[in-house]
């Protein structure tokens, strides 16, 4: 026995009297038993992990519940945002609209006895000879193959060659196939004019079968001559080139046309119409 409680065993007894006597004397200075501080001591470790858990968990549903009201409050803008777009090109096109229609108010003060019905454009087809657009009016509306196609203020856009209940195609001054008699506003000197690739780019027109004397200047204004399609003085296009043709014994013109084709939106047909 004597041998057993020597050593080590007796410097552990040591420590663990020493132990419990600071135990004791720090049990009472806190107000606490051996038994209270054995159980904190035990429980506080759980108690912190428990409660960085619960932090975590906190901060976890906060962010989870700001992200979904922050990608709901998203949604809600770009849905705002979205109607006041479509709210703005709804403004933008009734404000074109009233524009060509005041236009066409001034061209009707000049020709009164124009009879029109308003259609837009809503097809388009074009090559390199040919250029038509499809328009959302047809014979229901009064219009008919054969019938002039004018911008508001009285610009050639071109001729009707097809027509359904509500529904026409439009074959327009830029088609190679299409040719209207015409005439240079400042000189009277008469041409026949035509689309079609032959000047830089599909774009142009070109007056055929001017007088080799003819004086040609740049931005003259070119007219329809007057027909029982077209009526006298319509606006056609601009010169902006001259030259002689593969004769040498007849001049021709470059033209821009007066109507800008492409941006067109919305046209007028001339269903009738007396010759002045």
């Amino acid at each position: 026995m004597k041998q057993f409680f020597s050593g080590r065993v007796r410097i552990i007894l040591i420590v663990a009297v020493l132990l419990a006597a600071s135990l004791a004397i720090l049990g009472n200075a806190l107000g606490m038993n051996l038994p209270t501080m054995v159980t904190q001591a035990v429980i506080a470790p759980i108690k912190y992990g428990a409660t960085a858990l619960t932090d975590q968990a906190e901060r976890w549903y906060s962010y989870t519940f700001r992200y979904e009201a922050l990608a709901a409050e998203n949604e809600a803008l770009r849905e705002q945002i979205s109607l006041m777009e479509d709210e703005a090109r709804r403004a933008d096109s009734v404000t074109r609209e009233n524009e060509r229609l005041r236009e066409f108010l001034e061209l009707k003060k000049t020709h009164e006895t124009f009879e029109t019905v308003d259609a837009y454009i809503i097809g388009w087809s074009s090559t390199d000879w040919t250029n038509t657009m499809t328009i959302n009016r047809g014979t229901e509306a009064g219009i008919d193959v054969g019938m002039c196609a004018i911008t508001a203020n009285g610009q050639v856009v071109g001729l009707v060659t097809d027509a359904g209940p509500n529904y026409a195609t439009v074959k327009t001054v830029l088609d190679s196939t299409l040719e209207i008699s015409c005439i240079i506003a400042s000189s009277g000197y008469n041409g026949m004019c035509k689309g079609g690739y032959f000047y830089k780019d599909i774009n142009h027109l070109k007056l055929d079968y001017l007088p080799s004397s003819a004086v040609i200047r740049n931005k003259d204004q070119v007219v329809t001559s007057g027909s029982t399609v077209y009526p006298r003085n319509l606006i056609v296009g601009y010169v902006v080139d001259a030259g002689f043709d593969d004769t040498g014994v007849a001049k021709y013109a470059v033209l821009e046309p007066a109507a800008d084709i492409a941006s067109l939106e919305q046209i007028f047909i001339l269903t009738n119409y007396t010759t002045e």
